[in-house]
């Protein structure tokens, strides 16, 4: 049994020993935005994602008697 751990271990290591065939990359953008953000995009932006997480989140708990009841 411990024949084949050592097989499986030896397998599954083997990539790792031998090193990558290829070389990875970041895509970082290091270079500024071509057009800024004004202050109303940001704050349509920031209201969106506020809808977007606390409505839901907010109809559950409006609604948890409803939920208890029906479990």
């Amino acid at each position: 049994m411990s024949g084949l751990l050592r097989g499986l271990a030896r397998i599954r290591s083997a990539p790792a020993l031998r090193g990558a065939n290829f070389t990875q990359r970041a895509n970082i953008n290091t270079k500024p935005a071509k057009d800024p953000v004004g202050p109303m995009e940001t704050t349509v932006g920031l209201t969106m994602f506020s809808i977007a997480i606390l409505v839901p989140s907010g109809w559950v708990l409006a609604n948890l008697e409803d939920y208890k009841k029906r479990a």
